[in-house]
């Protein structure tokens, strides 16, 4: 286990998560043609793949073990981690039906253990702040009060990303739904904190984490961290192109 900086906070309430989870079982339908004969996922940014930038960033934190979802051109994506010794990679098999963020990770719980985990999207790159940002979330997490932190980005500042936002926070620094407003200061960057007791009753089949995101928020157990570094939804092949200009300008992220 990496030590922990003396500029970050120690959670004392939460044990110190292990496991995390990309999700990279989607079509990649908005980065075609890139994605004609590669996962999402496995595109590459400046030379290094989406993936293996977000498992560099987890195996540096100290997770050891890290679930994959399978569905789109999933041998391609075995082959790809099968040579990577850490962190150790666990594949769950959804080629049988897609199904959607949240029953993709309802399907691989059994390898995600009992205690708190990382839920990251497989499009999404960051840049830390002065502290590390998991390690942020990690210290959001009172598992007494909440069941899930979602990492927030400012929506002005976010690269890649041309939608209307998707929450603002409260004077007490929990989050709200845009609503019925036309934009939204923050972004949902992709990454969060949750415990799988969350999973306790989940429709079968497919279903968004925007369900559980929603029933959280209904009991006052979502919480929200702000990013403060930078972050880049590389979600199209103009994102791709435009991510690998700002970090050549010098804009950075790991």
């Amino acid at each position: 286990m990496p030590a922990v900086r003396m500029s970050e906070a120690v959670n004392v309430k939460c044990p110190r998560p292990t496991h995390a989870m990309v999700l990279t079982a989607g079509l990649g339908t908005r980065m075609k043609p890139l994605t004609a004969h590669t996962p999402k996922p496995l595109v590459p940014v400046l030379g290094k793949s989406l993936l293996d930038r977000l498992l560099d960033r987890l195996e540096d934190w100290g997770i050891g073990t890290v679930v994959l979802n399978l569905h789109h051109l999933a041998p391609v994506l075995r082959d790809h981690v099968r040579g990577r010794a850490k962190p150790a990679l666990l594949l769950s098999d959804e080629r049988d039906a897609l199904l959607d963020t949240g029953g993709g990770v309802n399907r691989a719980l059994p390898m995600l253990g009992d205690e708190p985990f990382f839920l990251l999207n497989g499009d999404v790159l960051w840049g830390d702040g002065p502290q590390s940002t998991l390690s942020r979330l990690w210290a959001a997490f009172d598992p007494d009060r909440f069941d899930i932190v979602l990492l927030l980005h400012p929506t002005a500042k976010a690269h890649g990303y041309d939608g209307a936002g998707d929450f603002s926070l409260s004077p007490g620094g929990l989050p709200l739904r845009r609503g019925e407003a036309h934009v939204a200061p923050y972004v949902f960057a992709g990454v969060s904190i949750l415990h799988p007791r969350v999973f306790a009753e989940v429709p079968g089949g497919a279903f968004s984490m925007n369900l559980l995101f929603d029933r959280a928020l209904a009991k006052g157990r979502l919480g929200a961290v702000a990013h403060d570094g930078s972050w880049y939804h590389v979600g199209t092949p103009q994102a791709v192109v435009e991510t690998e200009r700002l970090l050549v300008r010098g804009n950075g992220f790991i």
